[in-house]
C-alpha cells in the first residue's frame, strides 16, 4: 500500500508509494511475512536488553518490534509507541512487565530504531516520515501482527500517531493513553507570522545541506545524548549507558540523519487539539511534571479537557515509561483494566 502525504484524505491515502528499501546507500534488511499467522510462526526471535524482538514486513520495509505475554490471548493487546529520537527498547522496562497481564507489543516506527530508513531526500519533503503515513503502520500493525485491537500507549510525538490511529480506526482501538504528548510548538499554526519564514529557511537548510549532516554529526554521540537525556528526565540517576546505548545504537545506523534532518523540518500535519475533540476511544494523560520541553500546565490547559482523568507525574521527565517504569506500568494496568470488555 502507497505512503500518503501530509494532510491527504484517508480515501486517497494509496496515491504515493515508499521508496524502495533497496535505493542506493539504504541496504534492506532481512524481513519475514507481513502476516500474522505466518510471522509469529516463523519470524526469528532475538533478545535485546532481556525483551524478546521480531520483525514484520509492512509494504516491503522492514519494521522491528519487541513483544511479551503473546500466549495471554484472554486480554486485550497493548501496543507501546516511542517518541521522536526513540525506538522500541525505550519500552524496554516495560514490555515485560506488562506482558504478565497481556500481549504486550513496542515498535519502531518507520524511520526509527532497527526499523528500515527510506530516504525521504529523493522525494516531496514530509511526505514519508508524517504522523498520517505512522497511523496506518500501527492500524496494519494491529490487523496483522497483534490480529485485533489494542491499547495505544505513547510518549511524545509518538501520541500524535497514536491518537490520529484513533480517529482513522476507532473500531481498533480500545483506548489511549498518552505520556508527555508534543506540544508540536514548531508547527506552523504556532509560530509568530514574522518568525514564519525564518524558521521555514532555517529548516530547509538543516535539511537539504551539509550543515544539517553536521548538526546530526555533533548531536549524534555518546556525550551529547546523554546530556540531552538528563535535561529530559527529572532524576537524572535513570539515565544510564544501557539508555544511552538503546537510544545512540539504532541512530547511527545508515539513514538515521536523513530521518531525522527530515522529521525536524515537519511543521505541518495535526496538532494534540485538532486530533483530540476527534477521538472516540478513551484517552488518559500521564505528565511528568519536570519535562522542560513539553510544560505540564501548557498541557493540562490545552489537552486536560479531552481526558478521562489527566494525571500529573511528580519529579518525572519527559519520558516517565523509562523514568518511573514501576508507577507507569501500574498506571498503564488501572487504565487498561477499568476499560477492558469484562468492565465495559
Amino acid at each position: 500500500r502507497p505512503m500518503r502525504a501530509p494532510g491527504a484524505t484517508r480515501d486517497a491515502r494509496r496515491r504515493r508509494a515508499i521508496p524502495s528499501p533497496r535505493a542506493p546507500g539504504h541496504a534492506r534488511a532481512p524481513t519475514t511475512s507481513s502476516r500474522a499467522s505466518a510471522s509469529d510462526a516463523t519470524a526469528p526471535t532475538t533478545t535485546r536488553y532481556g525483551v524478546r524482538e521480531r520483525t514484520w514486513t509492512w509494504r516491503g520495509h522492514t519494521i522491528r518490534y519487541t513483544l511479551s505475554g503473546e500466549d495471554r490471548a484472554g486480554e486485550v493487546p497493548v501496543v507501546c509507541v516511542h517518541g521522536f529520537g526513540g525506538n522500541a527498547d525505550h519500552w524496554r522496562r516495560n514490555v515485560n512487565a506488562l506482558g504478565a497481564t497481556r500481549p504486550t507489543y513496542a515498535i519502531d516506527l518507520l524511520g526509527y530504531g532497527y526499523s528500515d530508513k527510506p530516504n525521504p531526500m529523493n522525494v516531496e519533503q514530509n511526505s514519508i516520515y508524517n504522523f498520517e503515513n505512522w497511523a496506518e503502520q500501527l492500524e496494519d500493525f494491529m490487523d496483522e501482527v497483534v490480529g485485533g485491537p489494542a491499547f495505544l500507549a505513547c510518549n511524545s510525538v509518538g501520541g500524535v500517531a497514536g491518537l490520529q490511529t484513533a480517529v482513522n480506526a476507532p473500531e481498533k482501538v480500545r483506548g489511549v493513553v498518552l505520556m508527555n504528548i508534543s506540544l508540536r510548538g514548531l508547527h506552523t499554526t504556532k509560530q509568530p507570522a514574522f518568525m514564519r519564514p525564518f524558521v521555514s529557511a532555517l529548516q530547509r537548510t538543516l535539511r537539504e545541506t551539509s550543515i544539517g549532516r553536521q548538526f546530526f554529526g555533533t548531536v549524534a554521540k555518546a556525550d551529547t545524548v546523554k546530556k540531552i537525556l538528563k535535561e529530559a528526565y527529572g532524576d537524572s540517576e535513570q539515565v544510564t549507558d544501557e539508555l544511552v546505548e538503546a537510544i545512540l545504537t539504532p541512530g547511527l545506523r545508515q539513514g538515521a540523519a536523513e530521518v531525522f534532518l527530515d522529521f525536524i523540518s515537519y511543521s505541518g500535519g495535526p496538532l494534540p487539539e485538532d486530533l483530540l475533540p476527534k477521538c472516540a476511544p478513551p484517552v488518559r494523560m500521564f505528565w511528568g511534571d519536570k519535562d522542560p520541553w513539553e510544560n505540564i500546565n501548557e498541557g493540562r490547559k490545552l489537552y486536560a479537557q479531552y481526558a478521562d482523568k489527566f494525571i500529573p507525574l511528580k519529579g518525572v521527565g519527559h519520558c516517565p515509561q523509562d523514568e518511573a517504569p514501576e508507577l507507569v506500568n501500574a498506571l498503564l494496568e488501572d487504565f487498561m483494566r477499568e476499560y477492558s470488555p469484562a468492565n465495559a
